[in-house]
């Protein structure tokens, strides 16, 4: 009766995937757990954490579909059970795993602290506030699914009546909904165990061994920051839920005046928590301060010392940040008039193609505008001696072959069941994407040389190297992102490449392409820091200059 909680195809890979969270983390400090390592360890845990608790395959939980040929949503059991579950179990596990692997302590003399470490003693006020305040509306909007009735979905007929009371739609199907206490049942639960998990991983943290590499203040603060991380997360899920009960909720009853579409209020509250707790403010170890003052895009840009053309350059991230968003807000605004046989499948891959050209065309126009204002053709192009680190180029390589990959199993995934062919498609996207970001490179590559003094030395090698990370992590994104929409486009076709039961929900091709989607979002979003030390101050190279 309980095979479909246990199966062990459903185990096998979280089992598996755990392992390699714990192995990948504890490589983070397994040798030297310094400042630098540990903020390293504690960054991936929050972005592993991030991606494991996305609900993307849960949000139509519920929702009966008229349309055959449309996916279907999880309405029993046995699939809405490892829809929610899965997210909710998989992100408090990676912060579990991320307390696990520190390292125990190994000098031969350990100190005990004469204190009781307390959770509320690290816990994040404010931060703390929000997430319950989160977590009760979440709670409300579910108790309120409890008490909708039940719709029966209207299946589609080859004759729709005629009349502008039917709008049209009557023919096409409409959806209906399982009754309300069922996913207010579910989505309670998921909510409950969302908090008993919180509140289990917090007393983790709490109870963890000091580290031995580490002062006192420092342990402190790395606990606040555990804690930060896992309270983002969860106040995330928790609004992903409260969105899955909205999009329930507002699914309009079928009949004579029923609506295609439809307004979600709270999966918008849900975006606007993902930003605000995407943007959150995260602590910083006390030995670190220091180094994240001189690295930071704002103390570049309000140190008066910053030459002119790496203002441009720290300028530029903003914009390619809006030049991101921007192709998404349109195709949210325009979706709903793209013709719902054979457009809809490629709004995606699409969009994530101009995405990227936007990106990069930003990037262009950046190098052309630092080569107009502050270049002379006279001054000798300096290329850094290593202008990509070998783990990104490494990176970009495994995530253009896995956009290969997905895309030759797709091919033949939709050739077995005798489908239309969107390969080539995909081929031509990436094609002109490639061919934008081939135009980038030789562009930051050959553009005029910045003249150097003493006071600006290295600054064009500097510039270059911060472009060509720029254009190969927006190239690696894209690849990633390329190959998570044809597998989310493509679900029929992988089915017939890996069977896969009914009852368990979301395939394969579901689940690995949102995996890949949530990897290139946090690609795309990397920071350059490290690369911005490299940029001289005039302020400082004026003062190592000798007095005469």
């Amino acid at each position: 009766m309980l095979s479909f909680i246990l199966p062990p195809l459903v185990l096998l890979g979280p089992l598996l995937g755990a392992v390699l969270v714990y192995l990948f983390l504890r490589v983070q400090v397994w040798s030297a757990p310094d400042a630098k390592s540990v903020e390293s360890h504690g960054l991936w845990v929050g972005i592993i954490g991030w991606m494991a608790s996305s609900l993307q395959a849960a949000m139509n939980t519920g929702i009966l579909k008229a349309n055959p040929s449309v996916p279907g949503a999880p309405v029993t059991p046995e699939q809405i059970f490892p829809a929610l579950a899965w997210p909710v179990v998989a992100a408090l596990a990676v912060h579990a795993l991320g307390q696990w692997s520190y390292p125990a302590p190994k000098a031969p003399c350990r100190y005990a602290e004469l204190t009781v470490r307390r959770i509320r003693d690290f816990l994040p006020r404010r931060l703390a506030w929000w997430t319950a305040g989160i977590f009760g509306y979440a709670a409300v909007a579910i108790i309120r699914v409890g008490s909708l009735p039940a719709y029966d979905p209207v299946l589609p007929t080859p004759a729709p009546p005629q009349g502008p009371e039917y709008n049209g739609y009557a023919g096409q199907g409409q959806d209906g909904r399982i009754p309300g206490w069922e996913l207010s049942a579910w989505l309670g639960g998921s909510l409950l165990v969302l908090a008993i998990g919180t509140w289990l991983c917090l007393m983790l943290i709490a109870h963890r061994r000091q580290l031995e590499a580490l002062d006192t203040n420092d342990n402190r603060v790395l606990r606040s920051i555990a804690a930060n991380r896992l309270l983002r997360t969860v106040a995330t899920i928790a609004a992903g839920l409260a969105a899955i009960a909205g999009n329930f909720a507002s699914l309009p009853q079928p009949g004579t005046t029923w609506q295609s579409s439809w307004f979600n209020l709270l999966g918008l509250a849900n975006i606007v928590v993902l930003l605000v707790m995407w943007w959150w403010k995260v602590p910083v170890l006390s030995s670190l301060q220091a180094d994240r003052k001189t690295t930071s895009a704002a103390s570049l840009r309000s140190d008066p010392g910053t030459p002119g053309a790496a203002r441009i350059s720290v300028s530029l991230g903003p914009l390619v940040g809006i030049a991101c968003i921007l192709p998404l807000i349109s195709m949210v605004i325009w979706a709903g008039y793209i013709p719902a046989t054979g457009g809809r499948p490629l709004i995606l891959p699409v969009l994530v193609a101009v995405m990227a050209t936007s990106v990069l065309l930003v990037i262009i126009g950046g190098e052309l505008l630092t080569a107009r204002n502050h270049g002379n053709s006279q001054a000798p192009r300096n290329w850094p001696q290593r202008a990509l680190s070998r783990g990104l180029l490494a990176f970009a390589v495994a995530a253009a072959a896995l956009w290969t990959v997905a895309v030759i199993l797709t091919g033949i995934g939709q050739a077995l069941m005798n489908g239309a062919a969107t390969w080539p498609l995909d081929l031509l996207i990436t094609v002109g994407v490639s061919a934008v970001g081939a135009a980038a490179i030789l562009t930051a590559r050959f553009r005029r040389g910045i003249p150097e003094d003493i006071a600006e030395h290295g600054l064009d090698a500097a510039l270059r190297a911060i472009a060509m990370y720029r254009i190969v992590r927006t190239l690696a994104a894209f690849f990633l992102a390329e190959a998570g929409a044809v597998l989310l486009t493509n679900p029929e076709a992988w089915g017939t490449l890996i069977p896969w039961s009914d009852n368990i929900a979301p395939g394969p091709s579901m689940m690995i392409g949102a995996l890949l989607a949530a990897t290139a979002v946090v690609t795309a979003v990397t920071p350059v820091r490290s690369l911005l030390g490299r940029i001289p101050r005039n302020n400082d190279d004026k003062q190592s200059q000798p007095t005469p």
